[in-house]
């Protein structure tokens, strides 16, 4: 072969190359822009944090209860017993460990009676990004998924479709948008506990740091609601179905009494459903 044929199958080669690398670039980044436009979509509608909806209409005095579990469930009577005598719809979110507990099968089948919300919190109660750098991912895309798959087959063995628990609420209440993007390509929507409260300090212990007691916990909702323009409007008000046994003073207890005093403020307690098909007149990205 000639100088001049080799120079020319070298450059087409090349062209061929670049061409090839355009069009997988192409293709990625259009892909990763219409996940990205998805994630947003709701966020549109809802006030959102890395796309995952925080907090739902704040122009209505209209709120829901959410609940997360992993390893403990000693306030589940209490809270089962609270929630029907108040005529309340909560939200329910825990681990694959929790739905394969035995022990806690009746309270799973109890709470799918009533007619509450359950929806998945990761298989292993995974932490999928840093605490120092929110960033920073821990986890692949690979073990997101299949973990949320298997947390999503101890679910079935409740008669919980995927389908019917479109919601979900990731474990620690930490993630980062790849995570809200990984989410939606799984076909759910990442939501997360509105902040402003120490209502998610529930399962703190006396020798952390950062405890919290109910009494602590209680008054800076009732202070949030006051000095918030909003209120608690729209809010995702997250507590724990279970603390560890070195928590004694359970914010569980106080639920009822919490229930009272905001519906004679004039608080109604939705259904998570009701609450984030709604609708709302703005957003605000936090």
């Amino acid at each position: 072969m000639s100088d001049n044929l080799r120079d020319k199958s070298k450059l087409k080669r090349s062209l061929l190359f670049i061409t090839i690398i355009l069009v997988v670039w192409l293709v990625l980044g259009c892909a990763g822009q219409r996940k990205g436009e998805a994630v947003r979509g709701i966020c549109e509608t809802f006030q959102c944090n890395q796309g995952g909806v925080v907090r739902a209409d704040t122009t209505k005095k209209a709120m829901t209860l959410v609940f997360t579990g992993d390893e403990f469930a000693d306030g589940a009577a209490h809270i089962i017993d609270v929630l029907t005598r108040q005529k309340v719809k909560a939200a329910f979110f825990f681990t694959g460990n929790f739905y394969g507990n035995p022990a806690f099968e009746k309270i799973i089948h109890q709470l799918k009676q009533n007619g509450h919300y359950l929806g998945a919190h990761s298989n292993k109660h995974l932490l999928y990004c840093s605490w120092e750098n929110r960033d920073s991912l821990l986890v692949t895309k690979q073990e997101f998924t299949q973990d949320l798959e298997e947390n999503y087959l101890k679910m079935s063995r409740f008669g919980i479709k995927k389908q019917e628990a479109s919601y979900f609420l990731p474990p620690y209440e930490w993630y980062n948008d790849s995570i809200s993007i990984w989410t939606h390509d799984f076909g759910l929507q990442l939501i997360n506990f509105t902040s402003g409260t120490r209502s998610n300090a529930d399962y703190t212990t006396p020798d952390m740091p950062n405890y919290r007691s109910s009494e602590v916990i209680y008054n800076s909702i009732l202070n949030y609601e006051q000095k918030d323009s909003a209120g608690l409007n729209g809010f995702l008000l997250l507590v724990h179905i279970g603390t560890a046994p070195e928590r004694t003073d359970k914010f569980y207890i106080r639920l009822e009494e919490l229930i009272v005093e905001l519906r004679a403020k004039g608080y109604e307690f939705k259904p998570l459903v009701d609450l984030l098909n709604a609708g709302a007149s703005g957003v605000k990205e936090e």
